[in-house]
Order: C-alpha cells, then structure tokens, then sequence
C-alpha cells in the first residue's frame, strides 16, 4: 500500500517512530509558523549566530532540543543554544581570515 492511498485520518494520527508528540515542540522559541527564522539559526554570520543563541536563551525547550541535536548528530546550525559543525558542538565560531593585530573595543570576534 502506498502512502497516497492512507485515509487522511489514519496519517495525521499515526505517529513516526521515536519521534516526540508534536505538541511539545510547538511552545518552542524559534517556532514561528513562517520558517523565516531558519536562515537565522543556518548562517555562517557570527551576528545571526548570536540572535539565534539569544533566542535559544528564552526556550523552554533548549535541553531536549540539544539532547536530539547530539543524537541525531546535526551537521550544521544552532541546536539548543549551541553551534553545531560536522555534527559536533563548536566552542566559538571566528571570522574568516587573519584575525586583526588589536582588535577594536566592543567588537567580538567569535561567537
């Protein structure tokens, strides 16, 4: 049988193995029902990385979201209030390049 031929009752009720209900996820921070936070926690800019760590920081959800993160070993992205890269948490994220000799007060250079 395929999936076109499931009565719609049956697949909205059905739940995906090992997933959590629905309804827990929707009280999270970053859900916005419009998807325009996603290149937020996607960027590679170190200010979009620190909105979405601030918006993590106001989540109810931000442990459980790690613990999936790691897990599911995220390749990329602010999971729980982390940044993720090649599926493992990165301590700081530095610009490209050299960094600057003094670098200017009030400017951070990693995220």
């Amino acid at each position: 049988m395929f999936a076109f031929e499931f009565p719609e009752e049956l697949i909205r009720r059905t739940p995906l193995v090992g997933a959590e209900p629905a309804d827990e996820w929707e009280d999270a921070s970053c859900r916005d029902e419009s998807g325009s936070l996603t290149t937020l926690f996607f960027s590679d800019e170190i200010p979009d990385i620190l909105a979405a760590k601030a918006i993590c920081a106001t989540c109810p959800l931000v442990e459980p979201c790690l613990e999936g993160a790691l897990q599911r070993r995220e390749p990329w992205g602010v999971w729980g209030g982390r940044l993720f890269l090649n599926g493992s948490i990165l301590t700081q994220k530095r610009k490209r390049g050299r960094p600057p000799k003094n670098a200017p007060h009030g400017v951070q250079l990693t995220a």
